[in-house]
């Protein structure tokens, strides 16, 4: 199975449309059964739309509007025949004028529910975050995936690691976490996620076949002041799961910049048979 992680960093990009265009022209190309994306993001006051029939609303969710990054992104790839399940859990309002959030895409159905790892609940507060959970079935197996964008070390990750744990301790299927942590690899934060309950390995750690250092160069938003160029966009699998291919893209490189992050491409394929079978 192919996955994906962006954080896209969407409407704040510079020719962002373009940006869009290039997104969705690659997840056709690669043909991508899992697409986890970060700060997603809709003008508050854009005209509200008819949400598609393979969207899954989540209860803290505002109603999509027409220039929905995920919506827009969803829809073109249905037009060139490329049809996702997806949802958009909704985490706080960006830049004073977006609700931002982190998205899923699946090619099989999906079953979804969000979870509150931040210790307030208040769309006004950047500090505000919540996890998007999707179980589905991928090759015939079950897998839960999580889209994440956590808070930094020192500055509530640690509260919003350990309700994530917790919630994931006793769970039946295999999971994959992806997304944009804020922790840099082998910093404290890493060293809670690699250390944890879940037996979680990072991907770029075991692959068998491994591209790029880093995802994110000095003095981006949310890193003012950073001079290095470091990998806070990860994912953790399960260790009953063979990473056969860990890849930084979108880095200028073979594949074009889409954001202020790089992305993540992952190539996954299953070490022992599961008895387990998701149906939605």
């Amino acid at each position: 199975m192919k996955l994906l992680t962006l954080n896209t960093h969407s409407w704040m990009e510079d020719h962002p449309e373009k940006k869009l265009e290039q997104l969705v022209e690659h997840i056709l190309q690669e043909d991508y059964d899992i697409v986890c994306l970060q700060e997603i993001n809709q003008l508050m006051t854009t005209s509200r739309v008819v949400a598609p029939a393979d969207y899954q609303a989540l209860p803290s969710a505002p109603v999509l509007h027409e220039d929905h990054y995920a919506y827009l992104l969803t829809g073109k790839l249905a037009q060139k025949g490329k049809r996702y399940y997806w949802s958009w859990a909704y985490n706080h309002i960006g830049y004073d004028r977006y609700h931002e959030g982190v998205a899923l895409l699946s090619k099989t159905p999906i079953e979804v529910q969000e979870l509150l790892v931040s210790d307030v609940d208040d769309d006004t507060d950047y500090h505000t975050r919540r996890i998007l959970l999707a179980t589905t079935e991928v090759t015939g197996r079950a897998l839960t995936v999580a889209s994440l964008h956590l808070s930094w070390f020192g500055k509530g990750f640690e509260g919003e690691w350990q309700i994530l744990e917790d919630h994931l301790q006793s769970h039946s299927y295999p999971i994959v976490l992806m997304g944009d942590f804020n922790n840099p690899t082998d910093q404290e934060g890493y060293s809670m996620i690699v250390n944890s309950s879940l037996n979680v390995v990072d991907s770029h750690q075991v692959a068998s076949h491994v591209l790029g250092n880093y995802t994110i160069l000095a003095n981006i938003d949310g890193w003012e002041g950073n001079q290095q160029a470091l990998k806070v966009d990860h994912a953790f699998v399960s260790k009953t799961l063979n990473v056969v291919s860990s890849k930084v893209i979108f880095d200028g490189k073979a594949t074009p910049i889409l954001s202020d992050h790089f992305g993540l491409d992952i190539d996954i394929e299953w070490n022992e048979v599961s008895e387990t079978v998701f149906t939605s």
